[in-house]
């Protein structure tokens, strides 16, 4: 198992249970973008179940971000599920309705993830920009921009190929009752509002790395054309320095 790298673990607590139930259980949800779901799972034990997590995957963030969400199961609930402030209240709970909440919470916090990537990319080149306006030009490298442009496309494409944002699980196809708690999740955090800002900011970044390669090339080419300005005259200064002796040119 290749995991991406571990943005956030969220850990899901059943408040209110039923005389036999799911949530009797532990459970973890490894996505392979990075995220962490654990349920039932007290605070003091989470800690070890992000070290086994940790050992297969291929990068770490420098600090790991946590938050908690309540699953309340409530049998004498008149509808199937009732939202609330960081909660959710379901008549019955199931390891499907587990897996379908943990789908939309772990595309949540990695997509937070993603959208301050691209933030430090906006301040970036907003810097960038004041310091044009102020001197006129910019000292960036080719090599740097190149690697900006690397960043940007890599988080679009994982935001898209990897997080799935597009895509209903397959649980919430089969089942009614968990596609309303798949489209309730996805609304109460605003995914695909979150994930617009997130492609307005990219077009923002990819308008500035379009514009700052226009003045690379630019700058190349003004340099070859001095670079040929400057072979012609050594060609004519030999030239002329031949005639000057009176060898043949």
């Amino acid at each position: 198992m290749d995991i991406h790298a571990v943005f956030y673990s969220i850990n899901l607590h059943a408040l209110e249970r039923g005389l036999i139930s799911e949530s009797d259980c532990h459970y973890m949800m490894v996505f392979q973008y990075g995220s962490v779901v654990l349920f039932n799972v007290s605070d003091h034990e989470a800690d070890g179940y992000l070290k086994i997590v940790s050992k297969y995957a291929s990068g770490l963030l420098p600090e790991m971000r946590k938050d908690d969400y309540a699953v309340v199961e409530k049998p004498s609930l008149d509808v199937w599920m009732q939202g609330g402030l960081d909660y959710i209240m379901l008549k019955n709970l199931s390891v499907d309705g587990i897996r379908t909440i943990g789908s939309v919470l772990g595309q949540s916090i990695a997509l937070d993830y993603y959208i301050r990537q691209v933030d430090g990319m906006v301040a970036e080149f907003t810097d960038i920009n004041r310091g044009m306006e102020k001197t006129g030009t910019f000292t960036m490298k080719r090599k740097k921009l190149f690697q900006l442009v690397g960043k940007a496309n890599s988080n679009m494409a994982d935001v898209i190929l990897k997080l799935g944002l597009f895509e209903r699980s397959d649980i919430a196809w089969k089942n009614a009752k968990y596609a309303q708690i798949w489209e309730y999740l996805r609304d109460e955090y605003e995914l695909s509002q979150r994930f617009g800002s997130l492609d307005f900011k990219l077009k923002f970044v990819e308008h500035n790395i379009r514009f700052l390669q226009e003045i690379l090339q630019n700058r190349k080419s003004v340099f070859l054309e001095w670079l040929i300005i400057v072979l012609i005259s050594v060609e004519i200064l030999i030239s002329v320095f031949n005639m000057a002796r009176g060898s043949p040119v």
